[in-house]
C-alpha cells in the first residue's frame, strides 16, 4: 500500500503494518490508523505517521528506555476496551508521545500519562488516560545535572521492539 506523507514523501506500506485506533489519538478522534515507522536506525524514537493525513504524525518512544520502573495500569484499559481480543501482555507494546522543541531539542518532553498500547496480534491500540498518576505529560527525556550540564549517565539504549 502506497501512502503519502509531508516528511518521508510517498512510501510503500504493507497493509499488515496499519495500526488501528477505534478512538484516534487525543485531539484527532476521526485519524484512526497509522504505522509505526524508523526515525533513523539505532534510534530509540520512531514516527506514529497516520496513513490518511500526510502532515499528522507524532514522535514516539519506549517509556521504559528513560524512565525504567515506569508502570501504568493497564489491566483496566484491557477489560474496558472489548476491541482487545488478546489478553496475553507479551503481544503489547507501549508508547509515548514526545514533543521536541524546534529551538531547544535538550528540553524534549515525553507524555507519560497518555501512553500508546498497541496489541501486536490484532494491530489495534489506544491511547490511555492516565489519572491519580505521579507521571507528568512533560516528563523530561534529557535530565540536566546541577551544574545545568547534560547527565551522561543518562544514556538512551536501543529499544528491543518497534515498527
Amino acid at each position: 500500500m502506497k501512502i503519502d506523507t509531508t516528511r518521508f514523501g510517498p512510501i510503500t506500506i504493507g497493509k499488515e503494518k496499519i495500526i488501528t485506533m477505534p478512538f484516534g489519538m487525543l485531539g484527532f478522534a476521526d485519524e484512526k490508523r497509522y504505522v509505526i515507522l524508523q526515525h533513523r536506525e539505532n534510534s530509540p524514537f520512531f514516527w506514529y505517521q497516520s496513513v490518511d493525513d500526510p502532515a499528522l504524525a507524532f514522535v514516539i518512544t519506549s517509556p521504559f528506555l528513560f524512565e525504567p520502573g515506569y508502570s501504568v495500569p493497564i489491566d483496566d484499559t484491557l477489560e474496558e476496551m472489548s476491541w482487545i481480543e488478546e489478553k496475553d501482555k507479551g503481544t503489547l507494546e507501549l508508547y509515548v508521545v514526545v514533543n521536541i522543541p524546534s529551538s531547544s531539542p535538550d528540553n524534549m518532553t515525553a507524555n507519560l500519562i497518555g501512553p500508546i498500547l498497541i496489541n501486536n496480534r490484532t494491530n489495534q491500540a489506544v491511547q490511555m488516560v492516565i489519572t491519580d498518576s505521579p507521571y507528568s505529560h512533560k516528563f523530561p527525556l534529557v535530565r540536566k545535572n546541577k551544574d545545568n550540564t547534560r547527565d551522561s549517565q543518562n544514556k538512551v539504549r536501543e529499544p528491543t521492539a518497534g515498527g
